[in-house]
């Protein structure tokens, strides 16, 4: 049932400038296309989403051939640093291959093909120029403690500097940590590896309940993923907002602020309380 006074956008000639990114989408078929099914539309992401759960699911031997394929590189620059990956296991590659697939269950034109790769390599060339500088400044950040003069990591030198300043209201600041490792590494997962065995020493030698630092740790990471450069490029990418990020991170950072205030706030409570 539809109520009588219905809400909308006003017309789109009002909009702020900010509304507006560089992905302008036509929905009107000047092609003469024919109206294709529902089913039929949805099937390249039912697609997509199978192959991922094939090729994840432990019980199949999908994982394991995709697995064997490895590109390596042992000991970068004659450190201890090594680094490998998969590229046939990657969710890119599945999403690539559902793609292609997807040519013959549309049984799409070359031109409509041709376009359609081409507006696509147009918005990855955009966010892939921004990765290939913040990927390796992300690596860095991580590895920056593999050095001659076993100096700590810069992440880790960050932190402890925290830890040491703010002392018995430590757990206040600790989800901030997690999130700083969510921003640099734009993983939660990545900032728990950086930082947890480090929160759990932080924990035990200010004398506080390790569980509750880690997971406030934990918990600020999560939160630290709404201003993860990583997200915040590739979510520009694919709604046409390149080169907007800067207002993106301004409007994410404040709802990252209160989440991590109020989650500071409970940790004290459950520590002192």
């Amino acid at each position: 049932m539809i109520p009588k006074k219905t809400w909308d956008f006003d017309e789109e000639k009002n909009w702020p400038k900010s509304w507006f990114g560089t992905l302008d989408v036509k929905l009107n078929d000047e092609g003469g296309h024919k109206k294709m099914p529902l089913a039929k539309a949805w099937l390249p992401y039912l697609l997509m989403a199978g192959l991922l759960v094939v090729s994840r699911l432990p019980q199949l031997p999908f994982k394991s051939w995709l697995t064997n394929i490895k590109i390596a590189w042992p000991e970068i620059l004659g450190t201890s640093i090594s680094a490998s990956s998969s590229p046939l296991y990657l969710p890119g590659t599945i999403l690539l291959l559902a793609g292609i697939l997807t040519i013959g269950l549309h049984q799409m034109k070359a031109a409509d093909v041709k376009t359609a790769f081409g507006d696509s390599a147009k918005m990855l060339l955009g966010a892939g120029f921004v990765l290939v500088f913040t990927v390796p400044m992300v690596r860095i950040y991580i590895n920056s403690g593999v050095n001659p003069s076993e100096l700590p990591g810069m992440p880790i030198a960050m932190a402890e500097w925290v830890a040491g300043a703010v002392g018995d209201v430590y757990p206040m600041f600790a989800p901030s940590i997690g999130a700083l490792g969510a921003f640099i590494a734009g993983s939660n997962t990545v900032s728990n590896l950086m930082f947890g065995l480090f929160q759990f020493g932080v924990a035990t030698k200010l004398a506080m309940p390790p569980v509750i630092i880690v997971a406030l740790q934990a918990v600020g990471a999560a939160a630290g993923n709404m201003i993860a450069i990583h997200n915040v490029v590739a979510a520009s990418a694919t709604v046409g907002f390149l080169g907007k990020e800067g207002m993106v991170l301004r409007k994410t950072i404040v709802p990252t602020i209160y989440y991590l205030l109020v989650v500071g706030i409970l940790g004290l409570i459950f520590i002192y309380l």
